[in-house]
Protein backbone atom coordinates (compact mmCIF):
# COMPACT_ATOMS: atom_id res chain seq x y z
CA UNK A 1 0.00 0.00 0.00
CA UNK A 2 2.53 2.32 -0.92
CA UNK A 3 1.90 6.22 -1.62
CA UNK A 4 2.36 5.92 -5.01
CA UNK A 5 -0.40 3.31 -5.32
CA UNK A 6 -2.75 5.75 -3.71
CA UNK A 7 -2.59 8.21 -6.66
CA UNK A 8 -2.03 8.53 -10.42
CA UNK A 9 -0.59 11.55 -11.46
CA UNK A 10 2.25 12.86 -13.83
CA UNK A 11 4.57 15.37 -12.08
CA UNK A 12 5.32 18.31 -14.44
CA UNK A 13 8.13 21.02 -14.31
CA UNK A 14 7.47 24.75 -15.97
CA UNK A 15 10.02 26.95 -16.80
CA UNK A 16 10.11 28.81 -13.95
CA UNK A 17 10.74 26.00 -11.97
CA UNK A 18 7.17 25.38 -10.66
CA UNK A 19 5.96 21.69 -10.13
CA UNK A 20 2.77 20.32 -10.96
CA UNK A 21 0.75 17.72 -10.41
CA UNK A 22 -1.29 16.79 -13.67
CA UNK A 23 -3.97 14.19 -13.99
CA UNK A 24 -4.17 12.26 -17.61
CA UNK A 25 -7.34 11.33 -19.16
CA UNK A 26 -7.91 7.68 -19.35
CA UNK A 27 -9.41 6.19 -22.52
CA UNK A 28 -12.77 6.38 -21.16
CA UNK A 29 -13.60 10.17 -20.53
CA UNK A 30 -11.80 10.94 -23.97
CA UNK A 31 -13.83 8.40 -25.55
CA UNK A 32 -17.04 10.44 -24.77
CA UNK A 33 -15.62 13.82 -24.84
CA UNK A 34 -15.38 12.29 -28.81
CA UNK A 35 -19.10 11.03 -29.30
CA UNK A 36 -20.22 14.94 -28.04
CA UNK A 37 -17.87 16.78 -30.14
CA UNK A 38 -18.38 13.95 -33.23
CA UNK A 39 -22.34 14.72 -32.85
CA UNK A 40 -21.67 18.44 -32.36
CA UNK A 41 -19.93 18.69 -36.05
CA UNK A 42 -22.60 16.15 -37.68
CA UNK A 43 -25.05 18.47 -36.90
CA UNK A 44 -23.78 21.59 -38.08
CA UNK A 45 -23.19 19.64 -41.04
CA UNK A 46 -26.53 18.52 -41.49
CA UNK A 47 -27.86 22.29 -40.88
CA UNK A 48 -25.48 23.31 -43.63
CA UNK A 49 -26.14 20.34 -45.75
CA UNK A 50 -29.87 21.73 -45.90
CA UNK A 51 -29.23 25.07 -46.60
CA UNK A 52 -26.46 24.58 -49.44
CA UNK A 53 -29.18 22.11 -50.97
CA UNK A 54 -30.65 25.40 -52.37
CA UNK A 55 -27.87 26.92 -53.62
CA UNK A 56 -26.88 25.00 -56.24
CA UNK A 57 -23.11 24.73 -57.03
CA UNK A 58 -21.80 26.89 -54.48
CA UNK A 59 -23.86 25.61 -51.70
CA UNK A 60 -21.92 21.93 -52.46
CA UNK A 61 -18.58 23.86 -52.38
CA UNK A 62 -19.44 25.98 -49.51
CA UNK A 63 -20.20 22.43 -47.80
CA UNK A 64 -17.23 20.58 -49.07
CA UNK A 65 -14.91 23.46 -47.20
CA UNK A 66 -16.62 23.72 -44.42
CA UNK A 67 -16.28 19.48 -44.17
CA UNK A 68 -12.39 19.87 -44.48
CA UNK A 69 -12.05 22.76 -41.83
CA UNK A 70 -14.81 20.82 -39.28
CA UNK A 71 -12.65 17.85 -39.33
CA UNK A 72 -8.96 19.37 -39.11
CA UNK A 73 -9.35 22.46 -37.39
CA UNK A 74 -12.52 22.19 -34.68
CA UNK A 75 -10.59 20.96 -32.04
CA UNK A 76 -7.21 23.53 -33.02
CA UNK A 77 -9.56 26.19 -32.61
CA UNK A 78 -10.93 25.00 -29.13
CA UNK A 79 -7.59 24.26 -27.91
CA UNK A 80 -6.21 27.57 -28.83
CA UNK A 81 -9.17 29.34 -26.76
CA UNK A 82 -8.79 30.24 -22.78
CA UNK A 83 -10.45 27.03 -21.58
CA UNK A 84 -7.76 24.40 -23.45
CA UNK A 85 -10.72 22.37 -24.90
CA UNK A 86 -13.06 21.29 -27.34
CA UNK A 87 -16.94 21.61 -25.77
CA UNK A 88 -17.06 17.50 -26.30
CA UNK A 89 -13.69 17.87 -23.50
CA UNK A 90 -15.29 20.57 -21.46
CA UNK A 91 -18.38 18.45 -21.14
CA UNK A 92 -15.93 15.87 -19.29
CA UNK A 93 -13.90 18.34 -17.37
CA UNK A 94 -11.03 17.81 -19.81
CA UNK A 95 -8.41 20.31 -21.40
CA UNK A 96 -5.13 20.05 -23.49
CA UNK A 97 -1.92 21.08 -22.03
CA UNK A 98 1.76 20.97 -23.26
CA UNK A 99 3.81 18.36 -21.39
CA UNK A 100 5.29 21.33 -18.87
CA UNK A 101 1.61 22.09 -17.83
CA UNK A 102 1.50 25.11 -19.93
CA UNK A 103 -1.17 26.06 -22.49
CA UNK A 104 -1.28 24.35 -25.92
CA UNK A 105 1.11 26.06 -28.74
CA UNK A 106 -0.43 26.80 -32.04
CA UNK A 107 1.95 24.48 -33.82
CA UNK A 108 1.31 22.05 -30.69
CA UNK A 109 -2.44 21.60 -31.61
CA UNK A 110 -2.07 21.19 -35.36
CA UNK A 111 0.92 18.67 -34.83
CA UNK A 112 -1.46 16.27 -32.78
CA UNK A 113 -4.82 16.72 -34.76
CA UNK A 114 -2.75 16.49 -38.17
CA UNK A 115 -1.37 13.22 -36.66
CA UNK A 116 -4.77 11.65 -36.30
CA UNK A 117 -4.62 9.67 -39.65
CA UNK A 118 -1.76 7.73 -37.73
CA UNK A 119 -3.74 7.09 -34.67
CA UNK A 120 -6.70 6.49 -36.96
CA UNK A 121 -4.52 3.30 -38.60
CA UNK A 122 -5.15 0.49 -38.96
CA UNK A 123 -9.31 0.89 -38.20
CA UNK A 124 -11.51 2.99 -35.84
CA UNK A 125 -8.18 4.92 -34.21
CA UNK A 126 -6.62 0.79 -33.20
CA UNK A 127 -3.06 2.92 -33.17
CA UNK A 128 -4.48 5.51 -30.52
CA UNK A 129 -6.10 3.13 -28.06
CA UNK A 130 -3.13 0.47 -27.80
CA UNK A 131 -0.97 3.45 -27.49
CA UNK A 132 -3.42 5.09 -24.72
CA UNK A 133 -3.69 1.66 -22.92
CA UNK A 134 0.27 1.04 -22.64
CA UNK A 135 1.01 4.25 -21.56
CA UNK A 136 1.09 5.90 -17.85
CA UNK A 137 0.39 9.31 -19.33
CA UNK A 138 -2.31 7.73 -21.91
CA UNK A 139 -0.92 9.51 -24.57
CA UNK A 140 -1.84 8.72 -28.34
CA UNK A 141 0.57 8.91 -31.11
CA UNK A 142 -0.31 12.67 -32.00
CA UNK A 143 0.46 13.62 -27.84
CA UNK A 144 3.14 11.90 -28.14
CA UNK A 145 4.76 14.06 -31.39
CA UNK A 146 3.24 16.84 -30.38
CA UNK A 147 4.34 16.58 -26.50
CA UNK A 148 1.41 17.46 -25.14
CA UNK A 149 -1.25 15.58 -22.99
CA UNK A 150 -5.09 15.82 -22.36
CA UNK A 151 -5.33 16.00 -18.26
CA UNK A 152 -9.00 16.60 -15.98
CA UNK A 153 -8.50 20.14 -15.13
CA UNK A 154 -8.71 20.49 -11.46
CA UNK A 155 -11.51 20.90 -9.47
CA UNK A 156 -12.45 23.18 -6.04
CA UNK A 157 -11.13 20.74 -2.94
CA UNK A 158 -14.05 20.41 -0.12
CA UNK A 159 -12.78 21.97 3.21
CA UNK A 160 -12.41 18.17 5.22
CA UNK A 161 -11.74 18.74 8.56
CA UNK A 162 -9.99 15.89 10.19
CA UNK A 163 -10.98 17.07 13.78
CA UNK A 164 -14.85 15.89 12.52
CA UNK A 165 -13.26 12.04 12.48
CA UNK A 166 -12.52 10.25 15.35
CA UNK A 167 -10.03 7.44 15.31
CA UNK A 168 -9.65 4.12 14.33
CA UNK A 169 -7.82 1.73 16.00
CA UNK A 170 -6.48 -0.62 12.84
CA UNK A 171 -8.22 -3.91 11.90
CA UNK A 172 -4.49 -4.89 11.14
CA UNK A 173 -0.89 -4.75 11.46
CA UNK A 174 0.98 -2.18 9.43
CA UNK A 175 4.25 -2.23 8.14
CA UNK A 176 5.77 1.47 8.37
CA UNK A 177 5.47 1.93 4.86
CA UNK A 178 1.49 1.05 4.93
CA UNK A 179 1.48 3.70 7.69
CA UNK A 180 3.22 6.22 6.13
CA UNK A 181 0.81 6.33 3.64
CA UNK A 182 -2.57 6.19 5.45
CA UNK A 183 -0.74 9.31 6.82
CA UNK A 184 0.19 11.17 3.72
CA UNK A 185 -3.27 10.45 2.64
CA UNK A 186 -4.75 11.88 5.79
CA UNK A 187 -2.55 14.94 4.88
CA UNK A 188 -3.71 15.51 1.40
CA UNK A 189 -7.35 15.39 2.27
CA UNK A 190 -8.17 18.70 2.61
CA UNK A 191 -7.00 19.25 -1.38
CA UNK A 192 -8.78 16.56 -2.51
CA UNK A 193 -12.29 16.80 -4.15
CA UNK A 194 -14.79 14.50 -2.26
CA UNK A 195 -14.97 11.49 -5.34
CA UNK A 196 -10.41 11.42 -5.53
CA UNK A 197 -10.25 11.13 -1.72
CA UNK A 198 -13.08 8.09 -1.70
CA UNK A 199 -11.35 6.41 -4.89
CA UNK A 200 -7.77 6.41 -2.01
CA UNK A 201 -9.23 5.57 0.43
CA UNK A 202 -10.93 2.28 -1.03
CA UNK A 203 -7.35 1.54 -1.35
CA UNK A 204 -6.23 1.64 1.84
CA UNK A 205 -9.30 0.30 3.13
CA UNK A 206 -7.78 -2.96 4.58
CA UNK A 207 -6.46 -1.09 7.31
CA UNK A 208 -9.46 0.12 9.02
CA UNK A 209 -11.29 -3.51 8.29
CA UNK A 210 -13.48 -2.30 4.94
CA UNK A 211 -11.50 -4.08 2.04
CA UNK A 212 -13.65 -4.32 -0.95
CA UNK A 213 -15.66 -1.23 0.27
CA UNK A 214 -15.86 2.07 -0.67
CA UNK A 215 -17.97 5.60 0.04
CA UNK A 216 -17.55 8.38 2.53
CA UNK A 217 -18.07 6.31 5.67
CA UNK A 218 -14.90 4.10 4.35
CA UNK A 219 -13.39 7.30 3.72
CA UNK A 220 -14.09 8.73 7.53
CA UNK A 221 -12.37 5.57 8.79
CA UNK A 222 -9.29 5.05 6.80
CA UNK A 223 -8.94 8.89 7.90
CA UNK A 224 -9.57 7.65 11.04
CA UNK A 225 -6.41 5.02 11.55
CA UNK A 226 -4.82 7.39 10.61
CA UNK A 227 -5.55 9.76 13.54
CA UNK A 228 -4.66 6.97 15.72
CA UNK A 229 -1.42 6.21 14.12
CA UNK A 230 -0.57 9.63 14.79
CA UNK A 231 -0.87 9.31 18.48
CA UNK A 232 -4.84 10.64 18.73
CA UNK A 233 -6.38 7.54 20.37
CA UNK A 234 -9.53 9.29 21.97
Amino acid sequence: MADQALDTVVTAETPEGILLELRPAGLAPRFYAFLVDWAIRLAVIYVVAAGAAVMGGLGVAFWLILLFVLDWFYPVIFELSRSGASPGKRAFGLKVVMDNGLPVTPAASLTRNLLRFADLLPMGYGFAIVSMLLRQDCKRLGDIAAATLVVHQPRPAPKITLREVEPVTPALLLSPRDQAAVIALAARAPTLTGERLDELAALAAPASGDAGQAGPGVTRRVLGVALWLLGRRT
